[in-house]
């Protein structure tokens, strides 16, 4: 079973705790891990973009010009695609980019993550997220009493304080562990967990 450091929010070690192996010892899957970001960002794809087409595009019923004996390029419409204001050439229509996962791939995607950010020491387990004021200040001195000095992750438990207090800093991202994703998991750097945080997750995906 992998053991990690657990920390207080001055940065000092104040004891160790163990993971478990089914969800933090995990072979790293890269394509699975891939195949998961990329049904995220597509599912949270809005897919309501639409332009009109030369068919669409109100007027031009009447021919420009007359197809010879003027010296121009023959017109069959002003709303022709070439024309300003005329239609697009394969327009853009609304559509579904929903993506389907398996449970089971979805769920195997997150621990195969979570398990490397663990293996690269980059899974830092704090033993209580406590403000003394509900200010950005107070986690921005946290995450540099932890050596958290680029992108990072913070996941808490119900805790609508620290996520106020963090919003604010750069490049720093804030969730509930119950709303965890895998892509949450790749784009940041480090992961900075409350202990409490850890036992709820291990508990929801016994």
């Amino acid at each position: 079973m992998p053991s990690v450091k657990v920390y207080n929010i001055l940065g000092k070690e104040v004891g160790t705790m163990t993971l478990s192996d089914a969800l933090f010892a995990c072979e790293y899957n890269e394509p699975l891990i891939h195949q998961a970001v990329v049904a995220q960002l597509a599912n949270a794809r809005q897919g309501t973009k639409s332009a009109l087409t030369r068919t669409e595009v109100r007027g031009g019923g009447a021919k420009p010009w007359r197809q010879k004996g003027t010296g121009r390029a023959r017109q069959g419409s002003i709303r022709a695609p070439q024309w300003t204001k005329g239609g697009v050439v394969f327009a853009p229509k609304p559509r579904d980019f929903s993506k389907k996962m398996n449970v089971k791939a979805r769920r195997g995607a997150l621990t195969s993550a979570l398990s490397y950010k663990v293996q690269a020491g980059e899974f830092i387990v704090v033993d209580e997220i406590k403000l003394n004021e509900v200010k950005t200040k107070e986690v921005a001195a946290m995450l540099k009493n932890l050596g958290v000095e680029r992108s990072a992750l913070l996941v808490v438990t119900n805790d609508a304080d620290v996520t106020r207090a963090a919003r604010n800093i750069d490049r720093l991202t804030t969730c509930d562990v119950s709303l965890l994703s895998v892509y949450d998991v790749v784009k940041n750097g480090k992961i900075v967990i409350s202990k409490a945080a850890v036992e709820k997750f291990e508990e929801e995906h016994a």
